[in-house]
């Protein structure tokens, strides 16, 4: 389902701030291979990975949020936004969310603030539902949070899933602006397939396990993943809505400066930008430093490729996830002059 709201009203939501938090503790390949029946050697042939980030105990969700969306306000020279979204799969909290306590942390109590749960592709669908609210004129300025503690909800003895992802927050700040500025979001490409619910799952802990007698096993207690499904749907997905977002925006695939993919798997981008004939070198790879951070993975990627140069202003940058749900989406955005924090 396309969503374009810069086109009701004539107001864009425009980046820009961006800011990103890595929890301290870096954990090697080899340090995992001290643990699980693996090797540096597997994990970077199959992923692309060599180290990632992971909390601290005692540290929840919501910190890594905090620290992501202070240095996104900083970038945008705020102190205050009129919202807060945070696309998170990994709450601090079943119930309430955790977005008010992030804003309550980040002096905005009293603001809008809420959680989006799409897994993977949770900044995408964020990004959107904010860019609705100014489109809207319900807002001037949001703060959009992605923040995943992954490694809090894999079972640490499964090499699947213990070794691919990592713990880390990134941020934007949206702002209400003209559709022809940099910065401006374009149309966001949205989908889901609830029939492939089991291939990206916690299957325990929700209504569906509460409402029966049964414990839950060992398995279903920790997040699950149908690899050679996933990269299937993840290539075929998050490639057609990439195409959709290029057309949208009035672009040929060869104009393209930037791929941002979901930092997944290098196969999966390195396919995703095949199907596009986008090359290698265009597509910005992230995952290798800091692995699958879910929801944060995009602005991870944001702002480590701003930092290093790899993303300049006036870039045509395009943006693509496929998460759990199934769901997936796209957006297209010229890149803007942004502080770097």
């Amino acid at each position: 389902m396309p969503i374009s709201p810069s086109e009701q009203g004539g107001r864009a939501a425009v980046v820009c701030g961006l800011g990103a938090w890595l929890p301290p503790r870096a954990v090697s390949n080899d340090e995992l291979a001290t643990r699980i029946d693996t090797s540096d050697a597997w994990i970077r042939s199959r992923t692309g990975i060599r180290t990632r980030h992971f909390v601290s105990p005692g540290m929840p969700t919501s910190r890594l949020a905090t620290e992501a969306g202070a240095r996104a306000l900083e970038s945008a020279g705020l102190d205050s936004v009129d919202a807060v979204v945070l696309a998170t799969t990994t709450p601090d909290r079943p119930c309430p969310a955790t977005a008010p306590l992030v804003a309550h942390e980040l002096g905005l109590t009293g603001r809008p603030a809420f959680d989006v749960s799409a897994v993977c592709t949770g900044f995408l669908y964020a990004v959107a539902t904010a860019a609705g609210l100014i489109a809207s004129g319900a807002a001037d300025h949001i703060l959009v949070i992605g923040a995943d503690a992954f490694s809090t909800i894999v079972d640490p003895e499964e090499r699947s899933t213990a070794v691919v992802f990592g713990d880390g927050a990134g941020a934007v700040v949206l702002r209400a602006g003209g559709t022809g500025e940099p910065g401006a979001v374009g149309r966001v490409e949205l989908g889901a397939d609830g029939s492939l619910t089991d291939l990206i799952t916690v299957r325990a802990g929700g209504s569906a396990t509460r409402s029966t007698d049964v414990p839950p096993s060992r398995a279903d207690a920790h997040f699950s993943m149908a690899g050679q499904e996933v990269f299937f749907h993840a290539v075929t997905r998050m490639a057609g809505a990439s195409r959709t977002a290029i057309a949208d925006a009035g672009w040929r695939t060869d104009e393209v400066d930037r791929l941002v993919g979901h930092q997944a798997n290098a196969r999966i981008l390195h396919a995703v930008g095949e199907r596009l004939d986008i090359p290698r070198d265009r597509i910005v790879i992230h995952l290798d430093r800091v692995g699958n951070t879910a929801a944060a993975s995009i602005p991870l990627a944001l702002a480590h490729a701003q930092s290093t140069g790899e993303l300049r202003p006036g870039d045509r940058v395009v943006l693509s996830a496929f998460g759990g749900g199934a769901t997936w989406g796209a957006t297209a955005l010229t890149w803007p002059v942004l502080k770097t924090t």
